[in-house]
């Protein structure tokens, strides 16, 4: 199944989400800040990542676009997770290097759609 890392501050939220994708046979990893959701990116090289854009010690503006600036994690889809929902605020996620953009709370089918919609377009890397 494919592999998501959560980059997500909210304990609430993580939880939440965690346990709706692990339902629908997603693996999930866990990032609570933005410097640790790069590191974990590089390491585990996900096939999606949902990053939440208010986070500490890396924001996740900066973090997508480290993600987007590597050599070895500038293919994985990256979906915006974010309270702000102006117009503003998807042109600048995208501007970062997102691939997409959700609003919070999240709609889970709405959210599964965008996975779903990404990882037809990246597909995940079969595991070595």
């Amino acid at each position: 199944m494919p592999k998501i890392l959560l980059v997500e501050d909210n304990e609430m939220n993580r939880d939440m989400l965690t346990r709706r994708l692990e339902k629908r046979g997603y693996t999930i990893s866990i990032a609570v800040d933005g410097g640790e959701g790069v590191a974990k990116a590089k390491a585990e090289l996900p096939d999606l990542i949902l990053m939440d854009m208010s986070l500490p010690v890396l924001d996740g503006w900066d973090a997508t676009r480290q993600v987007k600036a590597d050599d070895t994690t500038k293919g994985i889809p990256v979906i915006a997770l974010t309270a702000h929902a102006m117009e503003g605020d998807r042109q600048k996620a995208l501007g970062a290097g997102c691939d997409d953009f959700d609003t919070k709370p999240v709609e889970l089918n709405r959210l599964l759609l965008k996975i779903e919609e990404l990882l037809k377009k990246f597909p995940p890397k079969p595991a070595a």
